[in-house]
């Protein structure tokens, strides 16, 4: 066990217009399970390449403990071979009997170890950079987004496994994942950083509430401040009122009243101006102490989505329908069958590989709005409603480059309508000048999230849309659809998300 102390930590991109870290500090033990939480683009994985020594920063981070990164970077040229031949170029010293040790914990045989990399699933495959990562007991280990593009079933395998370690960083978007695993939190708030003890839910409980009593306090003393400002303003306007009758009198009307009388006033004034004074540094003190209370308060704004009326109630039918590739034997799915009607929203469920993807292709291509190129074999019915406009969320992001300009072109988007959707998932204005290529994951995929929501449309298809997405801007696209209540077909493997939006769920064996 030991310590990580970060002081006055500094850190910017080059041309970066502004800091992502500024005079920080902070400390955090070794033998927790931190998750480390912040909305997209606010530098976790930044933090985590920081305590590799990835880049130059100024302050210090000082620490005598080993760090490791997940997920390893596999070449290309070794995808074909199998783990067992590669694991000690990515982990040196590694030892293949604790990686099966660590593997019969995940609930996988050693058998995976000796496959090509390249046709092992998802799932698999994080498993095996897990077993790698948790067999040398000696390291911090530094866990960056286990779960995206997981289904369930090895999700759930993964959140057992964690919660049963320590001595790590966890980032996730997983809310459940968070709760699940860690005992400590650290938030990279919007101007502050904390370190607190707890998972994500007692986090999020406690930051509701402080967000609620910064609220309060803020109100209080903007209310006090106008009270003030109307103190000092009477005031002023009776010193100078009262100092306008130093010089000059009706003799007849204030007969009381004579020479000597003006040094009185002007006693009487300069109190009053005193007075002023006194009140302008409340005023002050009031504006000193009501700064800071909301630099760090998630203001979740309220998305919008216009929504086509379609003439028809059933908009897609799926009756005993099944898919086979040409050139492949077992089916992608044998037999299916479902409707999809106005104000459904349906979740496709089961595991990677199962079809659920190449289900939502077949969609797109019999609307008209895509292009399946593999050769497949139909039976059974599909159809879908004539004239239906379908907004498609795609899993793959890696076709975003170029200007948010061009993108608003190509895509027949309003690009003001467009840079204020993206300013509400909470991009900074700084974004807009860089290339879609520069965007971390999670703001690649807002990207795709917000055209398809400016998009009006009968049907909305999303195949995993939160993938790298932030839990807050998760909450703010949970209030939309609620709100809203589109007609959806979609692919999401976050459980929570999944249980608050879905009306039914369709089950791939």
């Amino acid at each position: 066990m030991s310590q990580i102390s970060v002081n006055n930590l500094t850190f910017h991109y080059e041309g970066s217009f502004d800091n992502i870290f500024e005079n920080v500090s902070f400390s955090i033990n070794t033998s927790w399970k931190l998750g480390l939480i912040g909305r997209n683009g606010k530098g976790k994985t930044t933090f985590l390449n920081l305590l590799q020594g990835k880049y130059q920063y100024s302050g210090s981070m000082d620490s005598n403990t080993k760090f490791e990164y997940f997920p390893y970077c596999i070449p290309d040229a070794q995808l074909s071979l199998s783990a067992a031949e590669f694991v000690e170029d990515i982990k040196p010293g590694c030892e293949t009997w604790k990686v099966i040790r660590e593997l019969s914990q995940l609930r996988e045989t050693a058998e995976i170890l000796y496959r090509p990399f390249n046709t092992l699933s998802f799932g698999e495959r994080t498993k095996i950079l897990l077993a790698v990562l948790f067999s040398d007991e000696n390291d911090f280990l530094l866990i960056d987004e286990p779960t995206n593009h997981l289904e369930q079933e090895a999700r759930e395998c993964i959140k057992d496994y964690l919660a049963s370690k320590k001595g790590f960083i966890l980032v996730s978007h997983d809310r459940d994942l968070l709760d699940a695993c860690i005992d400590h939190v650290l938030v990279l708030n919007r101007k502050t950083i904390e370190v607190q003890s707890g998972t994500f839910s007692s986090w999020w409980e406690n930051k509701q509430r402080k967000d609620q009593f910064a609220i309060a306090e803020n109100e209080k003393h903007r209310k006090e401040i106008k009270k003030l400002k109307q103190a000092a303003k009477r005031t002023s306007e009776w010193a100078d009122k009262n100092e306008h009758t130093k010089i000059g009198f009706d003799p007849i009307k204030e007969h009381d009243r004579f020479i000597d009388t003006r040094s009185f006033i002007g006693t009487k004034t300069k109190k009053m101006q005193s007075r002023v004074k006194q009140i302008e540094k409340r005023i002050e003190r009031e504006i000193e102490e009501k700064e800071g209370l909301l630099q760090d308060l998630e203001c979740l704004a309220d998305l919008k989505l216009v929504q086509l009326d379609h003439h028809k109630k059933l908009l897609v039918n799926v009756k005993d329908y099944g898919l086979k590739y040409s050139n492949v034997k077992v089916p992608v799915f044998p037999e299916l069958s479902f409707s999809i009607s106005k104000g459904d929203r349906i979740a496709m469920h089961g595991k990677n590989g199962c079809g659920k993807t190449t289900l939502i292709k077949m969609i797109l291509k019999k609307s008209g709005c895509g292009l399946i190129q593999s050769e497949i074999e139909e039976k059974g019915l599909c159809e879908v409603a004539s004239g239906l406009v379908i907004s498609y969320v795609s899993q793959d992001t890696s076709g975003l480059a170029g200007q948010i300009s061009d993108y608003c072109i190509k895509h027949n988007l309003n690009q003001s309508l467009f840079c204020t959707m993206l300013r509400q998932l909470d991009f900074d204005r700084s974004q807009f000048l860089k290339n879609m290529e520069d965007f971390s994951d999670g703001q690649k995929k807002k990207v795709l999230i917000a055209s398809s929501l400016l998009t009006p449309a009968h049907l909305y298809i999303w195949d995993e849309p939160l993938n790298y997405i932030d839990i807050f801007s998760r909450i703010q696209i949970e209030k939309l659809i609620l709100d809203y209540q589109p007609t959806m077909l979609f692919v999401e493997h976050d459980i929570r998300f999944r249980e608050k939006i879905a009306t039914h769920t369709i089950e791939f064996s």
